[in-house]
């Protein structure tokens, strides 16, 4: 386009209030004088100039009188990202060509992704030039552990690039964890990073959001903090109190990763390649220096056999190691949920709870949590395993742990009161017997539908474990939801899904 058509091509921006999540939107009317001066049509991707600022949106054509031919309407994301005002004037084209899907498609021919193609595909994607369709195709290519080492490595280090990295000054520990997730509940990360914290251990935590489960530790600590903390932000916490517990997507640490997270999210995808590059990029941009990584194995985990476990730890290492880091795989129990709560509120009551020492905490949650800090702070150097484990309850129980989780929540800005739901069920035993299985994946999608994370209390709570013994009318698990229609999804899920649980005849 001319400079001068572009003069006339102009509509005023208007906020039309529509939550397309991290999708810039454009609006336009089909018969407005710009759609047909520059040949747009739906789904088109289309760049939108306001003054200096620009930005790529995905145009959604309008019929009737939602918007007159003087009028360009912006979804949520659009607004923001363009920082618009209403009735500012704004000039349209249409975007460049991604010349970086040429490797996308290589990939899905079977042609590996080169480092210079992980560079392209990787900031492109920063730079809001990929539509939803364009991601779609980037995170199928990637599916089914079709990325090598190589590759993995390589999208890594683009993902590194593109974002923020914080310098936490030369020849110190920085410690760290991660757990690959597929396991309900298992929110040890808080309790951990307040027991490292305590026994002097720097250790920048940032997470991320669920993925295909009911909560993340990042869904689960926005229900009693602010997460969203920005570069510097993240800093003074962390400088202030040894460590922090904030959202990734929100610090510019491989600001990529929470674009792909959503698009994963949506198609309930997972590769295996895209998590390696996922954890270990926001571990070097954190500053990291010495990780840990929990994988659980379990039938219904995501991780489901040794094999494919001790797969995803030398491809976790090795990238790891490429990139400077040093990493330690912990293989953990996988075959049933830890704890009690499914769902970021319950998950939070559940930590605070071990936290606090309650004696009615979940025990599980509790072990598992000095198991991996104990692990953590044999990793940083303060002594050998056994005098870590000590060392870990001892923090636990002495009520450290608990000051130091206060105060990190207090620098980023306070403590908030969990959420309640507004609806809940019990789902009872029909019969007696023993509990011999807890299937992962429908307690999750159950807790999912019930509106988990979305809305915050939603989930479940769980009031038996895997070897407890029922009998009829016992409550097995509360169905927690914000609203009715979800609790009937969810309870619809579970009667035509009878394997949540299995309870089988005691033998006598």
């Amino acid at each position: 386009m001319s400079d001068a058509s572009m003069i006339e091509n102009f509509l005023y921006l208007t906020r039309l209030g529509i939550d397309t999540h991290q999708e810039p939107v454009v609006y336009m009317r089909e018969d407005c004088h710009v759609c047909h001066s520059e040949g747009f049509d739906a789904q088109g991707r289309v760049e939108v100039c306001c003054g200096r600022a620009s930005i790529i949106a995905t145009l959604n054509i309008v019929t009737g009188n939602l918007l007159s031919h003087e009028k360009a309407g912006l979804s949520e994301s659009a607004w923001r990202l363009l920082g618009a005002q209403e009735g500012d004037k704004a000039f349209f084209r249409h975007a460049p060509p991604v010349d970086s899907m040429s490797a996308v498609r290589g990939k899905l021919y079977g042609k590996p992704i080169t480092a210079q193609g992980a560079n392209s595909i990787i900031n492109d994607i920063s730079q809001g030039r990929y539509s939803d369709i364009q991601m779609s195709a980037y995170v199928t290519a990637c599916c089914a552990n079709n990325l090598d080492l190589a590759e993995t490595i390589a999208i890594t280090q683009a993902m590194v690039n593109v974002g923020q990295r914080f310098d936490w000054g030369k020849d110190r520990i920085i410690v760290d964890k991660h757990c690959v997730g597929g396991l309900p509940g298992n929110r040890t990360t808080p309790i951990v990073v307040a027991i490292v914290a305590a026994n002097g251990l720097v250790m920048p935590k940032t997470s991320s959001r669920a993925i295909t489960s009911p909560a993340g530790t990042a869904d689960t600590m926005e229900t009693l903090t602010n997460v969203r903390l920005g570069f510097e932000q993240m800093r003074a916490v962390v400088e202030q109190e040894g460590a922090c517990l904030a959202w990734g997507g929100s610090v510019s640490l491989s600001p990529t990763d929470d674009i792909i997270i959503r698009v994963e999210r949506a198609l309930d995808l997972d590769s295996e390649g895209q998590l390696v590059a996922s954890v270990i990029s926001k571990k070097v941009a954190a500053g990291s220096t010495h990780v840990l990584i929990d994988i659980p194995i379990g039938a219904t985990a995501k991780v489901r056999s040794a094999e494919l476990a001790n797969t995803l730890a030398d491809l976790l290492r090795n990238t790891g190691e490429a990139l400077g880091l040093t990493i330690k795989v912990l293989f953990t129990d996988g075959s049933q949920p830890v704890g009690r709560g499914i769902g970021p509120a319950m998950e939070a009551a559940d930590l605070l709870a071990v936290l606090h020492n309650d004696p009615a905490a979940p025990p599980d949650l509790r072990e598992r949590s000095l198991t991996l800090a104990a692990t953590l702070l044999e990793l940083g150097g303060l002594g050998t395993h056994e005098q870590c484990q000590l060392l870990a309850q001892q923090t636990l129980e002495s009520g450290d742990a608990w000051r130091k989780f206060e105060a990190i929540c207090m620098a980023q800005g306070g403590l908030k009161e969990l959420p309640v739901a507004a609806f809940k069920h019990d789902i009872v035993a029909e019969r007696s017997g023993i509990v011999a299985m807890i299937n992962n994946r429908v307690i999750s999608r159950l807790a999912s539908l019930a509106g988990a994370p979305g809305s915050p209390a939603a989930g479940l709570y769980l009031h038996v474990s895997v070897g407890d013994v029922v009998e009829p009318g016992m409550v097995l698990m509360t169905l927690h939801a914000e609203a009715a229609g979800e609790l009937d999804y969810a309870l619809d899920f579970f009667h035509s899904h009878p394997g949540a649980l299995h309870i089988e005849a005691e033998v006598v």
